[in-house]
């Protein structure tokens, strides 16, 4: 598969990638790399793992990163309360000793988290590391043996390998930096927010039943609100909810009612400054320069 027919693919599932983001997806897949993806929150790098996992018709596997995520939560657990019950039974047969212990850290007991769930699939699922900035820079560690050698060491049982390498893709929306180690096991894209052209695509392949008009409105005025100082810029989930806020209202016209208008832009703007920041008077501004 070329990384257009790639392209192609993604947009069928109502996804328009860029060039950029497409060959870098293309190449991941072809070298079985790791794809690190960075950007601002909401410009669709998530997505992307979502859209893939259905493309390729395989299980979407996500690890959410959170500052405090250990081994524990992100590779794999004992099922400790399963283990006591197991002793206790043991114990009331009268079986104890290294019988008991073989049994309880066998691989029945293991609870598997994602990263060790992504390597023991049959059929080679897609790995999203969500939000990998998030997590401690103590975290990125564990992550090593995974990415460079899909592969988890257990100490009770030894080293776990790959059953299917999955497709790993990381985000990162920028909080901190992340290491050289973790950069040099991945290839890289920066998805950015999309040009005019490219968000109406993504608008039409996703709300197919809009006018052209209030389309573009739709677009214009997402991509010049985007040009105040906001808090919280929206991204492009927030556009497809104005999108679909505007059209189950009726309105056809940004520049209709500006009080209405006014109200719809909950779907875009999520903190009370952007909020008091964008007034009616100033809504009504950047819908007639989107019109």
């Amino acid at each position: 598969m070329t990384w257009t027919n790639l392209q192609s693919t993604l947009g069928g599932q109502g996804y328009i990638a860029s060039d950029d983001l497409s060959v870098a997806l293309h190449l991941a897949l072809a070298l079985g790399r790791p794809l690190l993806l960075e950007g601002a929150a909401g410009v669709g790098k998530t997505e992307i793992a979502r859209t893939l996992s259905a493309a390729r018709g395989t299980k979407l596997i996500r690890l959410q990163c959170y500052e405090g995520l250990d081994a524990s939560q992100a590779i794999y657990e004992w099922n400790y309360q399963r283990q006591l019950l197991t002793i206790r039974a043991a114990a009331e047969d009268g079986e104890t000793g290294k019988t008991v212990e073989d049994r309880i850290f066998s691989r029945d007991f293991l609870l598997e988290r994602p990263l060790l769930a992504a390597i023991t699939q049959s059929t080679p699922p897609v790995l999203l590391i969500d939000e990998i900035d998030r997590a401690d820079e103590e975290f990125e560690a564990y992550l090593l043996e995974v990415l460079s050698d899909y592969q988890v060491s257990v100490p009770e049982l030894g080293t776990i390998t790959a059953t299917s390498k999955p497709i790993v893709i990381l985000t990162s929306n920028g909080t901190r930096d992340l290491s050289d180690a973790l950069r040099r096991r991945c290839l890289y894209s920066y998805v950015g927010y999309p040009d005019i052209q490219t968000e109406l695509a993504i608008l039409q392949a996703r709300c197919p039943q809009i006018e052209a008009r209030l389309g573009e409105q739709v677009v214009g005025f997402v991509q010049k609100l985007r040009g105040e100082e906001l808090e919280k810029t929206p991204g492009i989930a927030e556009m497809l909810d104005f999108a679909a806020a505007l059209m189950g209202l009726g309105i056809a016209d940004l520049t209709a009612d500006p009080a209405v208008l006014h109200a719809t832009l909950t779907t875009l703007l999520k903190t009370q400054s952007d909020r008091a920041q964008v007034s009616p008077e100033v809504a009504a501004r950047i819908a007639g320069k989107a019109a």
